[in-house]
């Protein structure tokens, strides 16, 4: 059977990674500690989430946002917290902006999803001045760091081949800092960022993470006598009695300095 391809819906990727992004963008933010007053584009955008983030805690004196997804934008363009930020439908491996006009460049929990992660990483080189900013987090793919991870891994014994992003192994922080240096930054730094979740039960974990994105195109390629005893598994192993648990998971960001 064909792969389904990856969706997200904006109102749905609020539920299931809104509060993950907001934990890990505070401690990437303050690691990146940028000044106030800086022309930054976020790409892969997707709802806005981060766009948010980087408009209330950073001062831009500009913010765009692009996503190739129209459903994802709309979402972003009502965020309340975003007001004066721009979005736009776009695509990372082609940015339609000339070059030197950025000072900050950023991939949140995006760069696994760009099919060509070198054709990104080298878009963002292009859009932002010598000595700009560029950086980028994303969950670790490679080593079970994803909130996604024990759906997939439990998916996998069962024989199913879940639905992943295209460029996982783009993930790993070797593979990041690979990235980085191929592309010709200068100071560059790596950190992998541990975060936590709380969820009231397990079904609120599996109404979240099975609506929207890489779990539901997998369920959508399953029988349901499987999806049921996928779930049974995924609940053994988080929380056998259905109650609240704590769930933690970690990304991996990367940052340099465009040369010159």
């Amino acid at each position: 059977m064909a792969e389904q391809p990856i969706h997200f819906d904006g109102t749905a990727y609020e539920r299931l990674m809104s509060i993950w992004s907001q934990a890990v963008g505070t401690i990437f933010l303050d690691w990146l500690a940028p000044a106030p007053g800086q022309r930054w584009i976020d790409v892969g955008c997707g709802n806005g989430a981060f766009t948010e983030q980087i408009m209330q805690r950073c001062e831009p004196k500009q913010i765009l946002g692009i996503d190739p997804s129209e459903g994802q934008l709309a979402y972003a363009r009502a965020r309340q917290g975003a007001k004066g930020a721009v979005f736009e439908q776009g695509d990372a491996t082609a940015l339609a902006y000339e070059n030197d006009c950025f000072d900050v460049a950023v991939m949140a929990l995006v760069i696994a999803f760009v099919p060509d992660p070198t054709k990104g990483v080298a878009q963002m080189a292009r859009v932002v001045r010598p000595a700009g900013l560029v950086a980028a987090y994303m969950w670790d793919q490679t080593s079970g760091g994803s909130p996604l991870s024990p759906i997939h891994e439990e998916a996998a014994a069962l024989g199913v081949t879940p639905t992943r992003p295209p460029s996982g192994w783009a993930s790993a922080k070797d593979a990041l800092h690979d990235l980085w240096v191929k592309a010709g930054f200068e100071r560059i730094e790596a950190k992998t960022i541990y975060v936590q979740r709380d969820f009231s039960g397990f079904d609120e974990f599996w109404t979240v993470n099975t609506a929207t994105g890489p779990v539901r195109a997998t369920l959508d390629r399953m029988e349901e006598n499987k999806i049921a005893e996928l779930r049974q598994r995924v609940q053994t192993r988080l929380s056998p009695s259905g109650s609240a648990f704590t769930m933690q998971a970690w990304a991996n960001a990367i940052k340099g300095f465009v040369a010159g």
